[in-house]
């Protein structure tokens, strides 16, 4: 029987990254921390993964597509280095064999999610992005892939915004990348994974700290 974790996606979930341990991979010195699978390794998975200085994994071919936000480090491959605040996106029938420098890398990364027509493939620098105004005053945007339903976006927090009510056709992912974000079901720090199923709806806001996150949205229609 293949390996599920939270293959729910009607449930929402949150789960505060940094208290989950690190478990190894099938590689030398990469480690994860398995947020949603369905699937063993060949799975449909959203994972942060951490490959320690020097570490490499074997070659290969990303048959549903690979999409991955470099949190810290630099991921490199054969084909780039990707620094610290990399989005990346290879799609279906891509490949490559990551080796990774001194300084390690973590990454955030969602395979085996792509729609099979979605073949642009993407290399974004955030860090040197240009942010975009947001719907109302205190939000930036700085858009990083669409299609179809699918949106992705880092966005910008100033301290103390509050977005209206709105309700996630598609579903909604994020991953608080700085600061803290909230709404009336919780606070979330930096770290904080929150996945919200189609339908959902929440009332989000900041306080003195801001925030930025990673934000999908569109892509839970299961």
């Amino acid at each position: 029987m293949s390996l599920r974790i939270n293959d729910d996606f009607k449930a929402r979930v949150v789960i505060s990254t940094d208290n989950l341990e690190w478990t190894p991979s099938p590689m030398p010195n990469v480690f994860r921390k398995m947020l949603d699978r369905v699937g063993d390794e060949v799975a449909r998975a959203t994972t942060i993964v951490k490959y320690e200085p020097h570490s490499e994994f074997s070659s290969h071919l990303h048959s549903g597509g690979e999409e991955f936000y470099v949190l810290d480090g630099v991921f490199s491959d054969e084909h780039n280095d990707y620094p610290k605040g990399s989005y990346v996106r290879n799609p279906i029938g891509t490949k490559h064999t990551p080796k990774i420098s001194a300084e390690g890398a973590t990454i955030f990364v969602k395979l085996h999610q792509f729609e099979s027509k979605d073949s642009e493939q993407k290399f974004i620098k955030t860090n040197t992005g240009d942010w975009l105004p947001g719907l109302m005053q205190g939000l930036s945007v700085m858009p990083l892939h669409e299609f179809e339903h699918e949106h992705v976006a880092l966005v910008k927090w100033a301290p103390n915004t509050t977005f209206n009510l709105h309700q996630h056709w598609g579903g909604e992912e994020i991953l608080v990348l700085e600061g803290t974000f909230y709404d009336e079901h919780g606070s979330y720090p930096q770290g904080t994974w929150i996945r919200s199923p189609h339908l959902s709806k929440h009332t989000p806001f900041t306080k003195d700290d801001g925030a930025i996150i990673y934000v999908k949205t569109g892509h839970l229609l299961l």
